[in-house]
């Protein structure tokens, strides 16, 4: 992920970082993606079923029971070998987590040995009750997945109504004191709305929110046509960074972010070169730390069936599974060809990839994405949108 009230706004320092050593057990939260030991994030898909009918859902679900997820025990024994692996974050994601009836039993047990714990929800089932127990639990923070305004979000969620239910969760955790961010993929048929993302922020007190670039995955692989042009995904982080600056200029500033493009990193930097070029070398300070894309190191997923994947997105890959083997071992076995390369993944991308001056703080950008559309794991994202003279300038 790229932070862009981090890089661009100043939000963050290179020193704000190296005061912990890099550290990812020592890191706050909001630091984590600059550590050095990239002990992995772990997305842990609770449950496959869900409520809605997300057109671009990369698990695929459907409001129906799976008789294949892990069991409470099951996932007792995953969060103590997280734990004791240094996980820093357990994120609780689905289909729709809270559908899960053991979700407080879990995040209860995950945050006794010392994890944050987060989860990653369509909002709607946000109740009062449910919202008081995630509170007493000490749950570290709720996004909430919100593609549009009224109209569009329930179109791309598939079930009328869902925007005002989503919406009431958002308040309710905000009333009760929960941190809570929104979640929007960019398409085609949203980007118009970013603005009233921006608005709707600011007048909901919104503390966040992440822009993520679509992944061609479970049935997001049919909206590869929908997917933005380059240059339509330039305009896109253009409006970003303009309305991020903007409320930090006015005093109200958010956390933003833009997900699964690490294209951005070297654009945002290009575009505070031109701005301001003592900030400009602050900026690659942090994205050499960032690291860009870190699918199999610093990301990771645990499906519901204990299958583990190299990031959420990448599911026709399993490098085992957890019902066999601890997590930890899985993810430090490198006699796996595909886990051994991407813990290196540098020395493996082809084409402009292998080339690009800015490999080493985009780390060859989204692999799922590049295999959805060439078939090869290797081949250049296809969602790179630096042109051709950008990335032979590199940093």
């Amino acid at each position: 992920m790229i932070g862009i009230s981090k890089l661009y706004c100043g939000a963050v320092e290179p020193s704000d970082v190296l005061r912990y050593g890099r550290e990812s057990g020592k890191l706050p939260s909001h630091l984590l993606q600059f550590s050095k030991d990239k002990r992995p994030v772990v997305v842990w898909n609770v449950t496959r079923r869900c409520n809605l009918k997300c057109v671009h859902c990369y698990s695929s679900s459907q409001n129906i029971r799976y008789d294949d997820e892990l069991t409470t025990e099951e996932g007792k024994r995953l969060l103590s070998d997280l734990a004791s692996f240094g996980s820093p974050v357990i994120l609780f994601s689905g289909g729709e987590p809270t559908m899960r009836e053991d979700l407080p039993e879990l995040a209860q047990f995950a945050v006794d040995r010392g994890m944050r714990a987060v989860i990653s929800t369509n909002g709607t089932l946000l109740t009062n009750k449910a919202v008081d127990i995630f509170k007493r639990i000490g749950l570290s923070y709720v996004g909430v997945s919100l593609d549009g305004m009224k109209e569009i979000h329930d179109r791309f969620r598939g079930v009328p109504g869902a925007f005002d239910k989503t919406l009431t969760g958002i308040r309710t955790c905000q009333e009760a004191g929960i941190k809570v961010g929104i979640r929007f993929t960019l398409n085609r048929k949203n980007i118009l709305d970013i603005p009233s993302i921006f608005d709707l922020l600011e007048q909901e007190n919104i503390p966040r929110a992440c822009f993520y670039h679509l992944v061609y995955s479970g049935r997001g692989s049919r909206l590869i046509d929908e997917d933005l042009s380059h240059e339509e995904t330039r305009k896109t982080v253009d409006l970003i960074m303009n309305r991020t600056r903007d409320l930090f200029d006015r005093g109200k500033p958010k956390e933003i972010l833009t997900v699964d493009n690490h294209a951005d990193g070297p654009y945002v930097f290009l575009r505070m070169q031109k701005e301001n070029p003592e900030r400009a070398a602050e900026i690659m300070a942090l994205l050499l730390m960032n690291e860009g894309n870190n699918s199999g190191t610093g990301i990771g997923c645990v499906s519901w069936n204990g299958d583990v994947h190299p990031d959420q997105f990448w599911r026709n890959i399993s490098f085992g599974n957890v019902r066999v083997r601890p997590f930890s071992e899985i993810w430090t076995d490198t006699s796996h060809d595909l886990m051994r390369q991407l813990k290196d993944k540098k020395k493996f991308v082809t084409g402009r990839c292998a080339t690009c001056g800015w490999l080493d703080i985009c780390g060859g950008n989204f692999r799922a994405r590049a295999q959805a559309v060439t078939g090869d794991i290797w081949a250049p994202d296809p969602a790179c949108y630096l042109t051709e003279r950008e990335i032979e300038k590199g940093g």
